[in-house]
């Protein structure tokens, strides 16, 4: 029996064999393996979750245009996003790479001599196909690794989006507070340059003393270094929205000098829906998926290959004289290559393979785990925070109250100076946890937001 009619016999007894690929694991079967632990509650833990389904376009519930505006010139204009969309150019090219071996290698050669007096030519051309045939599914596993990478990349970048938008709406919101934060210690040194100004006049008329006088200068020195520094702060939560958004970090950026009310209750859904929503988990078990493909590749190497061959070639020439051929040729043949020894490379990149996939499971479960903490976190400081504004708000009004008594008693002469500047620090202080708490309200809820999934844009946006 000639190779061809060996190779065509194998050839005819190994098709059959040629397997399809194996399912990737279950979304169940990887939450067991990722996160053994963990039995996910029917509800939220944070008493007062709303349950129904999480909406998209958060974004809009603020209802400023101008906010609208920045989040999408940092979707268009920062460097995290573009490099993000490049990786998704490159997982999509690696895509077309990895198919590019399901389909005949076809290559063409050409040779044309010149002469002259002395010498004659030799011309040659013809075309070569070849055709590794994919009986195991290794071509098909690395096609499937680089397409499930590609949806990776893909959702990467929709979550990387969504934070983007979150970042640009934390930071409007903060430098919202710092400028108000700023406002409110101007409004302090003002009340203690007026502070100074009666312990000037009680020591002008004799019955006041320079102790006093000292005093209220150190507070007042005191309140317009506070204001400094938040002048500073101020102007750095400015310059950080105008880096995120693509721009000279120049403070040049006009933010609201009131904060927005905080929209309605949030629909947070069931924590049995989160994982398959938020696209960051999703990702991490596309990336399961592709590393299981990886082991399925690597398995698939250790089998024999057959390799199709075929040409069809043409070779003339006035210094030999061709006999007995036949011109142009074509042939065609096959070879059969069997890995039998190659130093445990090939069963050493199966273990490196299957260590990956575990690696990817336990990124599944880290992501999952994190997921679930940062809504819990979410909710729970939200309710916190709604608890503690009606207390801040009425330690402001009565510490108002109390400094207009402090001040009267100063100027009769029945208290000391002590107590009005005490009664200024209480008040300072008390201003300035509201517009925290309401800030922080702010920022917790668009963390709620990222944290269940929700998109900031509008459906075809």
């Amino acid at each position: 029996m000639d190779v061809r009619a060996t190779l065509l016999l194998t050839l005819a007894a190994t098709l059959p064999a040629a397997c399809a690929l194996k399912s990737p694991p279950e979304r169940a079967d990887v939450q067991g393996e990722a996160l053994p632990g963990l039995e996910t509650p029917a509800a939220w833990s944070a008493s007062g979750a709303a349950t129904a389904a999480v909406e998209d376009a958060w974004l809009a519930g603020f209802a400023d245009p101008r906010l609208d505006a920045l989040v999408a010139e940092a979707l268009a204009n920062n460097p995290d996003l573009l490099a993000a969309a490049a990786r998704v150019e490159q997982a999509a090219a690696y895509v077309d790479a990895a198919s590019s071996g399901l389909y005949p290698q076809v290559a063409a050669i050409g040779n044309i001599s010149g002469k002259d007096s002395s010498s004659g030519t030799v011309d040659y051309g013809g075309l070569f196909a070849s055709w590794e045939l994919d009986l195991w599914g290794k071509v098909r596993s690395g096609r499937e690794t680089a397409r499930l990478q590609l949806l990776s990349a893909e959702l990467s970048t929709a979550y990387a989006q969504q934070s983007m938008a979150a970042m640009v709406a934390r930071a409007w919101f903060l430098a919202s507070e710092s400028r108000l934060q700023k406002g409110v210690a101007d409004d302090m040194v003002t009340a203690a340059e007026k502070l100074v100004e009666l312990a000037l006049q009680r020591q002008r008329v004799g019955i006041g003393n320079e102790y006093d006088v000292s005093v209220a200068q150190a507070s007042l020195a005191t309140y317009r270094d506070v204001a400094e520094q938040l002048g500073l702060v101020y102007r750095q939560s400015v310059q950080a929205i105008e880096t995120l958004v693509g721009r000279y970090p120049a403070a040049e950026l006009d933010v609201p000098s009131a904060l927005p009310n905080l929209p309605g209750p949030v629909p947070a859904g069931l924590p049995s829906e989160l994982l398959e929503r938020r696209p960051d988990v999703i990702a991490a078990e596309r990336r399961v998926a592709a590393a299981f493909f990886r082991v399925q590749e690597a398995k698939a190497a250790r089998l024999p290959t057959i390799r199709l061959n075929t040409s069809f070639s043409s070779l003339s020439s006035d210094l030999v004289v061709l006999k007995e051929r036949d011109d142009p040729v074509w042939g065609f043949g096959g070879r059969v290559s069997v890995p039998l020894y190659l130093g445990g490379g090939l069963k050493a990149e199966i273990a490196v393979r299957t260590a990956e996939q575990k690696e990817a499971v336990a990124e599944y479960g880290r992501a999952g785990a994190n997921a679930f903490s940062e809504v819990e976190n979410a909710l729970s400081a939200s309710f916190a925070l709604e608890a503690r504004e009606p207390l801040l708000v009425q330690a402001v009004t009565e510490n108002e109250r109390a400094l207009q008594l402090a001040e009267t008693r100063y100027r009769v002469g029945s208290d000391d100076l002590r107590a009005v500047e005490q009664q200024q620090m209480r008040l300072f202080s008390a201003k300035s946890a509201l517009l925290r708490v309401r800030s922080e309200q702010l920022v917790q809820r668009i963390n709620l937001h990222l944290a269940l999934g929700g998109n900031f844009a509008t459906a075809g946006s």
